[in-house]
């Protein structure tokens, strides 16, 4: 057996992310919700936004969540538009911004964040929806993103079959 290269690197290892309750979760995804409403109604940079918001909510929040799907999702608007456009009822600029906002959190949950399970993804957006929705904005999110689980996340969609 040759000799241990006690000088060559170690690799890199990473972590899963930390475990947080899921209430700071649940508040970064409220605030990403706002944020993401913001943007839409502005286009100031997202990091303006984004510092922002850092500045003016305390408390205890996933702020690692928040950075990495706020600060992306505006780059990633075009294939996050892609994905939409084919299970939409109507254009695309026509969607309430609310509606708009969480429909573009839940496409790139369901794209970016698979360590999130589709049915918290889903169950979050229209619980965020019926508080910041109109009336029925909850039954549009629902049905739009139970459709993009089949073609997002089809591998976890058969996987519980």
């Amino acid at each position: 057996m040759p000799p241990r290269n006690t000088k060559a690197p170690l690799k890199k290892r990473f972590d899963p992310p930390k475990k947080l309750p899921l209430a700071q979760r649940r508040r970064a995804r409220r605030l990403v919700m706002q944020a993401l409403y913001q943007w839409l109604m502005t286009r100031n940079p997202p990091k303006e936004i984004a510092a922002q918001f850092h500045e003016q909510n305390t408390g205890k929040i996933d702020w690692e969540y928040f950075d990495q799907v706020f600060t992306n999702i505006p780059f990633q608007q075009k294939s996050i538009d892609l994905c939409l456009v084919p299970v939409l009822d109507r254009d695309i600029d026509s969607l309430d911004l609310v509606e708009k906002a969480l429909l573009y959190m839940g496409v790139f949950e369901f794209i970016n964040r698979i360590d999130i399970p589709y049915k918290v993804v889903i169950n979050e957006c229209i619980e965020l929806a019926k508080v910041f929705g109109a009336t029925d904005s909850h039954k549009y999110v629902n049905g739009v993103l139970d459709k993009l689980v089949k073609t997002l996340r089809s591998v976890e969609l058969e996987a519980r079959a």
